[in-house]
Order: structure tokens, then C-alpha cells, then sequence
């Protein structure tokens, strides 16, 4: 059994155990329908943000920038929403106005992703200090057009995106599955994904294989930023607000989504199921912990040890089955 089967497998396993075992610290609280329906609406935000996250590891990357991204085209959807289309507009004029604004914001992250693909790819700055660069640059425009302040109001037509079902199932949980989907066709059914595979194993190899580095650092920021720009659509419907500095905490939660969903931190491995399974253990995990009132902060200090720990045995296993292999 191989790797990427064995690590699907193990991933299964937790999430089997980890609901067994909040179902009995719990007991009918976590069973209960609107639980799983709360987590349902939670759920996509982290996760399309988590695959923003996941395709720019699979180079060996990362993308710090993800949030302050999602957060300055939420920001320019809000403008654009409060200042043409009164929240109680329901006509075709207003719908196309939203359609108008979330175009918008799209094409502000992906131009976002564009500058860091630029840092990284043609100026080969170290995609952890041109993403941060990027963060705190966007961060910083957040603030200076917001004032630091939140804008509210959105017309129904955006706020349904968010807040609205599909027969029984809500959007947003819809969403994050279309965008799971792209994601999973992009990296396995396309020319793309096998070359960004390449590039995070072996960049040397990938160049004297007649591949165009650089562009493909390129397209990969653009989607990361893309997927950015689709995160603020569901974020700002969902609270029916945007706000400079929202889901700060995600950027921890969207690497560790990533790596424990068995995308490697040196680049190269990772797939969408994995990722996907992750999102749903770390779910539940964190609706268990707040119905059993487990303090905010800790919850977070927890999500860091996580990670740390994830890291260590991924690293032990490499050495092994290195060892194996040399034996």
C-alpha cells in the first residue's frame, strides 16, 4: 500500500475515533443535528482558505498573505455593496450587482496572488518573506481604507450565499465542495498539477524537464489568491460584515489543516481527500472542545501542538522509510 493510501486510511481511522470520542464526552449535545448543521456553515471558510494554503505548500511554498488577501476583497465587495444596492434590494438590478462586486473581489486577490507569484517566481524572494511582505501590505490598505471599522449591510442576494440551504444542505458547505472539486481536478487531471507535483519534488528536475518554473509559480499564486477572494465571499455573507482584521486565527489552522490532511512542508505530496478529512477531524474537534467550555485560547495553544506533533512524526516516518530504502 502506498504512501498517499496509507496516510487516507490512518486519517479515517481518527476520524472514526475522534467522533467516538466526543460523542462520549459530550454525549446528545455533539449528536445533535443543528451541531452538525452549525458545523456545516462553519466548515467551508477554513477549508477553501486551507486549499489556498495547500496548493502553494505543494511547491515547496507558502502563502502568509492568504487572510489579509481575503480580507481586503471582502473589504472591496462591502464598498461596492453598501454604496449601490440598499441590503433590502431583491430585484435582478440588485443580483447583478452583487454578481458585479464578487467579481471584484476576485479580481482583487488574484491580483494579490499575481504579486506574490511575481516576488516568488521572477524575483525568487523566499515565499515566506514575500508573503509576508504581502500580508502586511494588504493588511496595512485594509486599514487605511476601513479605518479600522466594520462594514455591514449587504442586500439579501449576497447574505443568502452564506446564510441560505440548497435543498437541506447549506451554501456555503456546497461551495467549499465545488471549490474541493476544481481543486482536486486541477491537481490530478491537468497538465498544471502534475508540473506543480514536479516543481515541489524536485525543482532542478522540473526545469531540465522543459518546464517553465516561473509561470507555473505564477498560476499557482493566482489560484491560491482566487481561492482567497472565494473564502471572503463566504466569510463576509456569512456575518453579514467586513472588517480589516477577520479570522486572524485561520492562518495557523489552514497550514495545520494541510499538513495533517498529509501535505508535505518540503513540498511535492498532498492530495484534496486528505486535506478534506483534516478539516472535518479538526471540525469536530473544535465543536467538542466549545460544548464542553474549554477556554478560546487554550483551544489554540492546543492547535500548535498539533501541528508540532504532526511535523515530528512526518519527519520520523521519512527517516524510516528512508532507512528502508537504503537498506
Amino acid at each position: 500500500m502506498d504512501r498517499k493510501n496509507t496516510e487516507f486510511l490512518v486519517l479515517l481511522a481518527i476520524l472514526v475515533g475522534v467522533i467516538g470520542l466526543m460523542w462520549l464526552l459530550n454525549g446528545a449535545d455533539f449528536m445533535n443535528l443543528g451541531n452538525f448543521q452549525s458545523m456545516a456553515f462553519q466548515l467551508p471558510e477554513l477549508g477553501i482558505l486551507a486549499m489556498a494554503m495547500m496548493i502553494t505548500m505543494l511547491t515547496s511554498g507558502i502563502n502568509l498573505s492568504i487572510i489579509a488577501s481575503a480580507n481586503l476583497s471582502g473589504i472591496v465587495m462591502a464598498i461596492i455593496l453598501t454604496k449601490t444596492i440598499p441590503p433590502e434590494s431583491t430585484g435582478p438590478g440588485g443580483i447583478g450587482l452583487v454578481i458585479v462586486a464578487i467579481l471584484a473581489g476576485l479580481l482583487v486577490s488574484a491580483l494579490i496572488g499575481l504579486l506574490n507569484g511575481f516576488l516568488v517566481a521572477h524575483l525568487e524572494i523566499s515565499p515566506i518573506l514575500a508573503t509576508l511582505g504581502t500580508m502586511i501590505l494588504v493588511s496595512g490598505v485594509a486599514v487605511a481604507v476601513t479605518e479600522g471599522y466594520v462594514i455591514s449591510g449587504f442586500p439579501d442576494a449576497l447574505l443568502a450565499i452564506g446564510n441560505g440551504s440548497v435543498l437541506g444542505l447549506p451554501a456555503p458547505i456546497l461551495i467549499f465542495a465545488a471549490g474541493a472539486f476544481m481543486m482536486h481536478i486541477i491537481l490530478l487531471r491537468t497538465p498544471l498539477g502534475s508540473r506543480i507535483y514536479l516543481l515541489g519534488s524536485n525543482p532542478t528536475a522540473c526545469f531540465y524537464s522543459g518546464v517553465n518554473n516561473p509561470a507555473v509559480l505564477m498560476r499557482t499564486y493566482l489560484i491560491s489568491g482566487l481561492y482567497s477572494g472565494m473564502a471572503a465571499v463566504v466569510m463576509i455573507s456569512r456575518f453579514n460584515s467586513a472588517k480589516a482584521d477577520y479570522g486572524e486565527s485561520y492562518l495557523l489552522l489552514t497550514v495545520l489543516v494541510s499538513v495533517l490532511g498529509g501535505v508535505s512542508a518540503a513540498g511535492g505530496f498532498g492530495r484534496i481527500p486528505g486535506l478534506v478529512l483534516a478539516l472535518i477531524i479538526l471540525q469536530i474537534i473544535s465543536s467538542g472542545l466549545n460544548l464542553m467550555g474549554v477556554n478560546t485560547f487554550l483551544t489554540v495553544a492546543l492547535w500548535g501542538g498539533v501541528l508540532i506533533a504532526v511535523m515530528v512524526i512526518q519527519s520520523l516516518l521519512d527517516r524510516y522509510q528512508e532507512k528502508r530504502r537504503s537498506v
